[in-house]
């Protein structure tokens, strides 16, 4: 496996976990951590043993945000430098993982701010522990959120709370993000890990095929319409009935025991 420098890879019983690691506890993001981050994503991506993906953090933030020292030598790129920086690298690695067919999973500790908000947000699940604060304050720095925030924000916790992050840069702790829907569980600290795991067993029970093609119907859905949805969910059931996995669900059902999908 590739030895990376920010980030750590590493698969245990199905479940690839991909730990972002600067050293200095706050995980702070430059397009080298990004393009790690892509390389990362596309290795777990690619390895049929990996089953669920889970995107983690050492130190006390999962990330404070892209780095200063990088920020600021935007000031002095051009606008065509910068839009490749945004799109192959930081964007980049955003696609990837709300893209990826296989369950995603952050485990949101301490701080996501700006770029760590929104690699979070492009998973499918998010769970946080009691400390947990996001914030998208790339508006008090005078530019935008570029990386999916929003579009996802307003269809993730409402038009009004969404306003409040991305035009105020609210920042948004445990409580008021289990509320909003914007994680699915807090948990302590000490938890965190723990219970990624087992939620993370949750999502590697599911059918692979079936998983990855509804969740494609989810976020194909968020920008069609309900005619073209009918359309293109009646070919995909169509699919999938003939699957190995269809056939293998009714037996179990019908057996009252657990399934074992193939993703054939």
């Amino acid at each position: 496996m590739t030895v990376f420098e920010d980030i750590r890879l590493s698969i245990d019983e199905g479940v690839g976990t991909l730990t972002i690691d600067r050293g200095d506890g706050r995980n702070a993001l430059s397009p080298h951590s990004l393009g790690e981050i892509c390389a990362g994503m596309d290795a777990l991506t690619d390895d049929p043993d990996v089953k669920v993906i889970i995107l983690a953090a050492e130190g006390r933030h999962f990330s404070a945000g892209a780095d200063f020292r990088f920020l600021k030598e935007l000031t002095s790129m051009g606008a065509a430098q910068i839009k490749a920086q945004v799109y192959e690298k930081f964007q980049g690695a955003a696609r990837r993982i709300y893209h990826c067919p296989k369950p995603t999973l952050a485990l949101i500790n301490g701080a996501a701010v700006t770029v760590g908000c929104e690699l979070a947000l492009a998973c499918d699940f998010r769970i946080a522990d009691e400390k947990v604060m996001f914030q998208e304050s790339w508006i008090k720095l005078g530019i935008m959120p570029p990386l999916g925030g929003l579009f996802l924000l307003p269809r993730i916790v409402g038009l009004g709370r969404a306003k409040e992050m991305c035009l105020m840069g609210k920042q948004v702790r445990a409580e008021e993000a289990l509320a909003s829907g914007l994680v699915s569980e807090v948990v302590s600290p000490e938890e965190l890990s723990l219970r990624g795991r087992g939620f993370a067993a949750e999502l590697a029970a599911a059918a692979p095929t079936a998983y990855a093609t509804v969740k494609e119907a989810i976020h194909r859905g968020l920008e069609s319409s309900m005619q073209a949805e009918w359309t293109a969910n009646v070919s995909s059931q169509a699919v999938l009935i003939s699957s190995e996995d269809f056939a293998e669900g009714l037996d179990a059902v019908v057996a009252r025991r657990s399934p074992e999908f193939t993703g054939r």
